[in-house]
Parts: C-alpha cells; structure tokens; sequence
C-alpha cells in the first residue's frame, strides 16, 4: 500500500481538505497522512465546507511533520508554496508533487465571501485530489 503526505503550513485547512478528499478518492488504496511545518489546529470553516460536500473531516488532527519521519512516504504532495519553500529537510524517496491553492483562511468580506472562498478552494483541492488517485493510486 501506497503511502501518501499531504503537507502545507499549518495543517488547518488546505491540507486537511486534501487529506479528506484523497481519502475518498483512493477508497483504501494508499495511506493518506497530512501535516504542517506548524501546526494551527483543524480550521471549523474547512470543516464546513467538507459537510457540505458530504465529506466529514471533523476527527482530522492538526500534525506537524516531525511526527512522520519514520513514515517511508511514496508521495510528499505540498499544496502552499510556503510549505514548499520552508520545508525542513525530510528523508524520503518519495516523489514530490507541488500544487499551491490559494489560503481560504485568508478570505475577506462577509461570511457569505468567506464561506464562498472556501468552497472554490475546496472544488479546486476535490479536483486536484481526484486527478492524483486517478493517475498515481490506480494503476
């Protein structure tokens, strides 16, 4: 069984939305784990947006990356460019996938604008994630 990191920040939202959706999509075909270089706790807004699509995430915890070490990953997916740029040194053969989604967790406006900023993040995260099962976790 494939082993797959999905890495960002904080490991609140971007990350978690992905860890969810990977989930899904592989249905048991690889070992989806997500962290952060920090960590900021599950965000409730990515929480949301995830039941809305069906998708419970609310058991998810925030990890930070020292906690896998030892965790021989097939695939290292970063999804912020800051997470690619400040990741610390990580031991791996893994194949590294960069894909930066614009931070929900920065949207402005009324709540109506936030809930929908994290919605076209999360249809952008679901697509990503779909594609990835679909070319690395199936064959």
């Amino acid at each position: 069984m494939k082993n797959v990191l999905v890495l960002c920040t904080g490991n609140s939202c971007r990350s978690q939305l992905a860890e969810g959706y990977l989930r899904h999509f592989a249905n048991g075909k690889a070992t989806i784990y997500s962290a952060g270089i920090e960590t900021h706790g599950l965000n409730p807004r990515a929480v949301a947006a995830m039941a809305a699509d069906g998708l419970d995430i609310s058991g998810h915890t925030s990890n930070h990356i020292d906690e896998y070490r030892e965790v021989p990953f097939d695939y290292v997916i970063t999804v912020c460019d800051h997470a690619q740029e400040n990741c610390p040194y990580f031991p791996s053969n893994a194949i590294q996938i960069h894909h930066n989604f614009p931070d929900p967790a920065k949207a402005t406006g009324s709540e109506e604008e936030i809930t929908a900023a994290f919605h076209r993040v999360r249809d952008q995260i679901k697509q990503f994630s779909q594609t990835f099962v679909a070319e690395h976790l199936e064959k």
